[in-house]
This record gives C-alpha cells, structure tokens and sequence, in this order.
C-alpha cells in the first residue's frame, strides 16, 4: 500500500518539529517521492547525517512502504 505525501510530512514534522518540509509525488504512483526538509537541527550535520535523521523520522518504512524518496536537506536561511 502506497504512503501518502501528508503522512510523510506529518513523520517528518514529528521527529523535527520546526523542519519546513515540501513532498513531491514524482511518478503519481504513492511510492516515488521527492522531498526538501528544512531544519535548524541539521545545523553542523554533514549531508549524509541529515539524511539520516529523515530517514529516522520515517521509522523503517524507506524500502517497505516508502519505495523511493529523494532528499534535499539544509538549514534554513533565516
């Protein structure tokens, strides 16, 4: 069963509360996502560390539930 774009968001948000986070469906199909988070706590994190963390916050479902999601991570510019 597909993951929906706003439970990923919702996953996302909950591990990092103050992360801007915009979901892309890239193949219209439920399983092929692209997403850019946003967040204060990657600050001093390399890029893979960020990734991680998203990863993290998805709770095992990247491979399973979630067939693919390209990630775009950073702090934001405020």
């Amino acid at each position: 069963m597909p993951m929906d774009a706003r439970e990923i968001e919702r996953m996302i948000v909950e591990a990092l509360p103050d992360a801007k986070v915009e979901i892309r469906d890239l193949a219209g199909d439920g399983d092929h996502y692209a997403a850019t988070v946003l967040s204060h706590a990657f600050k001093g994190k390399t890029r893979v560390a960020q990734h991680q963390m998203v990863y993290g916050a998805l709770q095992g479902r990247m491979g399973g539930v979630l067939h693919a999601l390209a990630l775009t991570t950073g702090v934001p510019q405020d």
